[in-house]
C-alpha cells in the first residue's frame, strides 16, 4: 500500500492511511494480484521499476527470457537494491545469489542439478553506464516539470518522449568545467573533518556489512567517492570502499586533510577508523583525500540565435542539491550588469568615443533609497576622464554611476527588460550601474545573447520536440 499509494514520511497519519489501504486492497484483490502489482511497482535500482524493467536493465531482455541464475540474482534486489546490486556491488549480489538458488532448490521450485547449473552460470551483466554518461540530472528535473505542466499526471503514464536542445559534448565539458573549478577553490579551504562516524564491527564480515551499508547511504557523488577509514596515521590512511576495495593514501594525496591527520585535531575533525570520507583521483592519476564542497556554481550556455539551451548544469552534484542554481538562483550580477548600463547610453546618443569623468562621487540617503553612499572603484583608483569604450574595459565603477546619471535610473530600468531581465529585481536607484538588483544565471545569459543576435531577444527553451 505505501508502495503504490503513499509516501515514506515517518507520521501517524500515513500508517493510519497505510492500514485502511491494506484492508481494503485484500478485499478486493487476491495475494496473487497484491503480489503482482508489489512486483511491477517495486525499486530495483539504477532507475528500474518492477522486474520486467529490471530485467532489461541489468541482462538486457525481457523477464520472460531469464534463466534461473539471472533471475536468482534479480530475486535478491529488493532487500537492499543499493546493496545487492550487481552494477554497484557484484560480491554482495553473488552473495545473495547464491542463498536465493539454495532456497529455491530447498523449496522444490528447482532441481539439484538445476541449481549447480544455476551456480556456475557466467553472468553478463549490463552495463548501465554506458548507453548515457552525460551528466543531466538538473535537466531531466526540469523537462519532467515542463512536461508535467503540460500534460499533468499523463505526462507519468502516455509514454512520451522529450527531447531536449542539450547537445552532449558540450553538457560534459560543462559539467567537468563546473566540477573542476568547484573543487580547486574547495583544495583552499580548511578541512572541516568527516562527514560521518561509525562504529567498525570486530568481526570481518560483519565489518564488511557495516561499510557497505555506510557506503550506500553517503553514496558517490560523482568523481567523489564515499569511502571509510580503516586506519589513519601522520603519512598513511586506509581506507575501503564497496566490494571490500582498500585503497592506500599517502604523499600528497594526505595534503587536503593534512589538520585531520594532527594529534591536536579536535574529535569531529580528526581522521579515525570509522569515519567517512571522500576520495578522488588527482591530476597525476592518484588517489587522494578530499571532501565535499559547500560553495555551489551553476553553468548555462545558449544559442543566441534561437535561445536554444545548449548546456545546463544547475550545480555541483544533483544528489547532493537539486537546488537548480541555473534558474533558481536569484543572485547581484555586479559588473557584468555594465554593458546593459552602457548600451542605454547608447541609445542615448553617447558614443565609444565619449569622454567620461573617473572621479570620486558621494550620495546621500535621498538618492540611493537607503543610506549615503560613498563608492569605490575595484583598484582604489581614480584616473580622471577617459573615453566610455576605455571606462568599460577597465570596469570603472564611478564611470558606470554617471552615465546611469545622464540615462535616467527609471529609463535604465525600463531599457534592460528588453534584455530579459526582470524591471522590478532592478530598484531605480543609481546603485543599479554596478549591479546590485537580482538576476539568474540564465537570465545573464539571455542578456548577453541580445548583443551576440544584433539586438533581437530570444526566448530560451529546452525541449527540442515530443513524441
Amino acid at each position: 500500500a505505501r508502495n503504490v499509494y503513499l509516501t515514506s514520511e515517518k507520521t501517524f497519519t500515513r500508517k493510519i492511511y497505510e492500514l485502511l489501504l491494506t484492508y481494503k486492497l485484500e478485499h478486493l484483490l487476491s495475494k496473487d494480484q497484491i503480489f503482482e502489482i508489489y512486483l511491477n511497482q517495486i525499486f530495483l535500482g539504477h532507475r528500474a521499476y518492477g522486474f520486467a524493467a529490471a530485467a532489461e536493465t541489468y541482462f538486457g531482455k525481457p523477464i520472460q527470457n531469464l534463466s534461473i541464475a539471472e533471475a536468482a540474482m534479480l530475486a535478491g534486489l529488493p532487500k537492499a537494491p543499493s546493496a545487492y546490486n550487481p552494477i554497484n556491488n557484484p560480491k554482495r549480489a553473488r552473495s545473495r545469489q547464491l542463498y536465493i538458488i539454495e532456497r529455491m532448490q530447498d523449496n522444490g521450485f528447482i532441481t539439484k542439478a538445476q541449481a549447480d547449473s544455476a551456480k556456475v552460470e557466467e553472468l553478463k551483466i549490463r552495463s548501465v553506464t554506458t548507453p548515457n554518461t552525460t551528466h543531466a540530472d538538473y535537466v531531466a528535473e526540469m523537462a519532467r516539470q515542463l512536461m508535467f505542466a503540460q500534460y499533468g499526471p499523463d505526462s507519468y503514464t502516455r509514454g512520451l518522449n522529450v527531447y531536449t536542445t542539450i547537445k552532449a559534448d558540450d553538457q560534459e565539458v560543462a559539467y567537468q568545467a563546473l566540477r573542476r573549478g568547484i573543487m580547486d577553490y574547495e583544495l583552499r579551504q580548511v578541512y572541516r573533518g568527516p562527514e560521518k562516524f561509525i562504529t567498525l564491527p570486530i568481526d570481518p564480515r560483519e565489518q564488511e556489512d557495516a561499510i557497505d551499508e555506510a557506503l550506500i547511504d553517503a553514496g558517490d557523488k560523482g568523481d567523489l567517492l564515499a569511502a571509510v577509514v580503516l586506519e589513519a596515521a601522520p603519512k598513511k590512511v586506509r581506507v575501503m570502499r564497496q566490494n571490500s576495495e582498500v585503497l592506500e593514501i599517502t604523499g600528497d594525496g594526505l595534503k587536503p586533510v593534512q589538520s585531520g591527520l594532527s594529534d591536536k585535531a579536535p574529535p569531529n575533525i580528526k581522521l579515525r577508523a570509522g569515519a567517512i570520507v571522500r576520495v578522488a583521483k588527482n591530476a597525476k592519476g592518484d588517489w587522494s583525500l578530499t571532501q565535499l564542497p559547500e560553495v555551489e556554481g551553476a553553468f548555462v550556455a545558449l544559442d543566441p540565435t534561437d535561445g536554444a539551451i545548449r548546456s545546463l548544469i544547475g550545480g555541483f552534484d544533483f544528489d547532493k542539491n537539486k537546488f537548480n542554481h541555473v534558474t533558481q538562483a536569484w543572485r547581484q550580477p555586479g559588473s557584468s550588469f555594465k554593458p546593459f548600463i552602457y548600451s542605454a547610453a547608447l541609445e542615448k546618443g553617447f558614443t565609444p568615443a565619449t569622454q567620461v569623468n573617473d572621479a570620486p562621487l558621494f550620495f546621500d540617503a535621498s538618492v540611493t533609497g537607503s543610506q549615503a553612499w560613498e563608492p569605490k572603484n575595484y583598484d582604489g583608483k581614480f584616473e580622471g576622464v577617459m573615453p566610455l569604450k576605455t571606462a568599460l574595459a577597465k570596469s570603472k565603477n564611478m564611470v558606470s554611476i554617471r552615465i546611469l546619471q545622464a540615462v535616467g535610473p527609471q529609463e535604465a530600468q525600463d531599457w534592460i527588460s528588453r534584455f530579459g531581465f526582470e524591471a522590478e529585481r532592478h530598484p531605480a536607484y543609481l546603485t543599479m550601474a554596478l549591479g546590485a538588483g537580482s538576476v539568474t544565471p540564465l537570465q545573464v545569459a539571455l542578456g548577453y545573447s541580445v548583443f551576440a543576435n544584433g539586438g533581437y531577444l530570444v526566448k530560451p527553451y529546452l525541449i527540442a520536440k515530443v513524441t
